[in-house]
């Protein structure tokens, strides 16, 4: 599970935690419900973790709702790392072709 925050992990998280706490269940519940290890609902919760596509199903399953709701107001911009991430490197195809 990455461990990169960002303002959309903290956005789908703060939605997860709204939907468990509207339906009455803890953090232990959830996970129990989920298959999911109750020390990563709660990073997905705090935001300090994003969590994979399957694990949001698992966890919309778990609270009877629509994966797609924990996405809504999303946008691209949210997914900036709050962390100092290492610059990509890419080879032009050139590169590439020369070193084969």
């Amino acid at each position: 599970m990455p461990r990169i925050p960002s303002a959309a992990a903290a956005h789908i998280g703060a939605r997860i935690a709204a939907e468990r706490k509207r339906r009455g269940l803890t953090q232990d519940q959830l996970a129990v419900l989920s298959d999911i290890d109750s020390s990563n609902i709660r990073s997905y919760e705090s935001g300090r973790a994003m969590l994979s596509v399957q694990t949001l199903v698992r966890i919309a399953e778990a609270l009877k709702a629509e994966p797609g709701e924990f996405l809504e107001g999303l946008t691209t911009s949210m997914f900036q790392s709050t962390a100092t991430e290492p610059p990509a490197t890419r080879r032009s195809p050139s590169a590439h072709r020369q070193a084969s």
